[in-house]
């Protein structure tokens, strides 16, 4: 119940483990980072601005630091300025893959 319902669960195969519910969204996720302007993915975000982090969707830990993914900073709803490697403000990396998938 913590993950955010913004995809359509299949009705094959719907396993409904944490695991695999944070894969079909993340995969979900990655296809809307590459077709969606920006506009778009933030009225996605926006409903679950005060929702708790979610490691696997949110953050992951890479070297024991923490690493926001794009959904972290599209539920922010505005770029920080600190020239995090997966913003979605930044132009350069917008049809790199998302580094946790």
């Amino acid at each position: 119940m913590t993950l955010p319902n913004i995809l359509p669960l299949d009705s094959h195969n719907a396993c409904l483990c944490q695991s695999c519910l944070l894969t079909k969204i993340n995969h979900f996720l990655s296809e809307q980072y590459r077709s969606q302007p920006l506009e778009r993915l933030i009225s996605l975000a926006a409903p679950y601005q005060a929702t708790p982090a979610i490691a696997g969707l949110d953050f992951s830990i890479v070297q024991g630091k923490y690493m926001f993914h794009r959904w972290a900073h599209l539920k922010r709803g505005y770029c920080c300025g600190n020239g995090c490697q997966e913003c979605p403000w930044r132009t350069d990396n917008l049809n790199d893959p998302p580094l946790y998938l």
